[in-house]
């Protein structure tokens, strides 16, 4: 439950920033009056609104952009383990770290990590017929068919 909320902190702030960068954008550009009542219909009433619903936003967030899948890689962990790395390593992730057959992949580079706002790990845990993955959504189903069939 705690890491779901920093998750939802993590992207509430990435909204907001995000948003600001807009409105800034917008009027040094002067395609909008930088007076809050004149920019949005209801003024400041209207920023009230957009906090809450990008609330609520962050708050689903964490349900559906994260995941875990699991992906069938047969062979013994040894036999496994050099295509898991290869292909983790084709997708611009490192190795964190192992704890027996079970590892933790993050991406390579610092622009990469900051754009998920450090939440760019994906476990891998080891089920009998390959691997359990859990990390962002679309990252976990990159790396799921990757792995099942992708490069040896």
């Amino acid at each position: 439950m705690m890491k779901y909320l920093i998750r939802s902190a993590k992207y509430l702030l990435k909204l907001t920033i995000f948003l600001t960068l807009i409105i800034l954008i917008l009027t040094m550009t002067h395609l909008v009056d930088p007076d809050i009542s004149k920019m949005f219909v209801g003024g400041y009433d209207s920023l009230w609104k957009i906090a809450a619903l990008m609330l609520v936003f962050s708050l689903l967030y964490p349900r559906f952009g994260y995941m875990k899948r699991s992906a069938i890689v047969p062979g013994s962990f040894e036999e496994v383990l050099p295509i898991v790395s290869a292909v983790m390593q084709r997708l611009g992730y490192e190795e964190e770290s192992r704890d027996g057959e079970n590892m933790t992949f993050r991406k390579r580079g610092i622009g990469a990590r900051m754009v998920r706002s450090w939440e760019d790990r994906i476990s891998f845990e080891r089920m009998v017929t390959g691997f359990e993955l859990e990390g962002i959504g679309k990252d976990v189903i990159r790396v799921k068919y990757a792995l099942e069939y992708g490069i040896k």
